[in-house]
């Protein structure tokens, strides 16, 4: 593999750009969305509007707005873009477009008409062959990347051979990177963690101090542990980084975003005032209304999810529905 293509400019794309870079054998291409943003990029290696002071080699960064040319010239996909955009951004692309071709996604979300997680929906509606598919997930924050401060990320696939391959072209010197054949399990668990950092903002303005919000975190990763055992019944250890290090990465960082979102909710926000203030997608939003539904299959006790649910989607009052939820907390 000498390039790859990176489909989504948010912070985590540019991030992921930067770690990609750091192999000094392989190019990138780049797609954005927007044409002029991506002029930008070319002409002084930065991405405009997300983790500007990051400098990236514009000897070996192209970006481009033309994703079926961008798709048609590389063989290995890396998807950072919003899950809820995803299907429309690849509605002409077809699965003879997308043959023998190895697709990463780092998207934390589900696409939410089919409520699918991203790699079952580009098995099932792209023809993507499994063992061409791979999760990378965290804990890692992209403004943390942007510092270069110590990061580790886990690369999911059934492949060996080509999870061992990603695992070397992300690893350098402040990123460690582990393998994991659970693609199910800790694609879902980043799903989900989204949702319960929303749950950790709320209480966290709503006055609920540390003692509670550990209690919380210790319910969201059983709550996480049960709902990839019903989806994915394998033998997998969730305290594991990918999941329990994600979920507090998520819960507890300055940088999460939708520990923010969830923080302004407790603060009285509405759910729309919120969105528009927030500069970035907390993909937590979307995922909220999806896993809720997808858990209408499987009966999950989810009370979290529940929660969060009642906030967003039902307009229920944040200190009522907080009460109730600590009264099923242990």
């Amino acid at each position: 593999m000498e390039k790859i293509l990176v489909v989504g400019s948010g912070s985590w794309g540019t991030a992921l750009v930067k770690i990609i870079l750091e192999n000094k054998q392989l190019n990138v291409d780049w797609w954005v969305r927007n044409e002029q943003v991506a002029k930008k990029i070319n002409a002084s290696g930065k991405n405009p509007k997300y983790l500007r002071p990051v400098q990236l080699d514009t000897q070996r960064v192209r970006a481009s707005s033309d994703i079926k040319q961008l798709i048609a010239c590389n063989s290995t996909i890396l998807l950072v873009t919003p899950s809820a955009f995803i299907a429309d951004l690849f509605k002409d692309v077809s699965a003879e477009d997308l043959m023998d071709k190895k697709i990463i996604s780092a998207i934390k979300g589900v696409e939410p008409k089919t409520l699918k997680i991203i790699g079952e929906y580009f098995f099932e509606h792209k023809g993507v062959q499994e063992n061409n598919f791979g999760v990378i997930t965290g804990p890692c924050h992209a403004e943390e990347v942007a510092l270069e401060k110590l990061s580790y990320l886990t690369f999911a696939s059934t492949n060996s051979v080509f999870a061992d391959s990603i695992c070397e072209m992300l690893s350098c010197d402040y990123i460690s990177v582990s393998p994991s054949a659970d693609i199910y399990g800790t694609e879902i668990a980043a799903v989900l963690k989204n949702v319960y950092a929303i749950a950790c903002g709320m209480c966290h303005s709503l006055g609920y101090g540390d003692n509670f919000q550990a209690v919380l975190v210790s319910n969201a990763i059983r709550e996480i542990k049960r709902f990839i055992a019903a989806v994915h019944p394998i033998d997998r250890d969730t305290d594991d980084s990918a999941y329990l290090g994600d979920l507090l990465v998520t819960a507890y960082s300055q940088y999460s975003r939708n520990r923010t979102l969830g923080a302004m909710l407790g603060k009285g926000y509405s759910v729309e005032s919120a969105l528009l203030e927030m500069e970035m997608i907390a993909e937590g939003y979307y995922a909220t209304e999806s896993m809720y539904k997808f858990n209408f299959n499987f009966g999950v006790q989810m009370p979290i999810l529940d929660f969060v649910y009642q906030i967003i989607y039902q307009k229920n009052d944040p200190k009522e529905a907080a009460i109730q939820l600590s009264q099923q907390l242990n």
